[in-house]
């Protein structure tokens, strides 16, 4: 068993707020490490969660746990690392294309010469018009806002850049 594999396994852990994306797509496994233990494999895992407090992450760690274990692990380490930050960047390209076909905006990374009051121009995951409208800061989940579209008139989430 290698590194490689795991973060394959890790594959099929996935995101209980946001169900089509894995740990892998969110980019938030930070470390894979094995040890030999008497004869015995050991696994750690470092994982950051997206939000600090984030509630999904007893979740996905318990994901992580069970993948682990169907592949023969037994001795496994959740770590949570806090340090850096998770931001947006960490996500992949698949994770975000995953996000827009699920109906979710994926992160739009805006130039900074935003002024104070400018919105975050969010182009709509359905129709893809750019004109949208902010509804609120905050959508089902602290990590994403509700916005919707002035073409389609259809609401939709966006995953907000940090």
């Amino acid at each position: 068993m290698s590194k490689e594999q795991i973060i394959e396994w890790l594959n099929e852990v996935t995101d209980p707020e946001v169900p089509v994306l894995t740990v892998n797509d969110l980019g938030i496994v930070r470390g894979v490490a094995i040890a030999d233990e008497g004869g015995q494999t050991s696994v750690t895992i470092s994982i950051t969660p997206t939000y600090s407090g984030c509630p999904a992450m007893d979740v996905i760690a318990t994901g992580i746990r069970m993948v682990l274990m169907t592949h023969g692990i037994r001795k496994i380490k959740i770590e949570q690392q806090l340090s850096p930050a998770w931001t947006t960047d960490w996500m992949t390209e698949t994770g975000k294309q995953k996000l827009k076909a699920y109906g979710i905006a994926p992160p739009q990374y805006q130039p900074k010469t935003l002024g104070l009051f400018e919105d975050v121009k969010v182009p709509c995951p359905r129709c893809g018009s750019d004109k949208t409208q902010l509804v609120s800061q905050f959508g089902a989940t602290s990590c994403k806002a509700m916005y919707k579209c002035l073409d389609c008139l259809e609401p939709f989430e966006y995953f907000k850049c940090h």
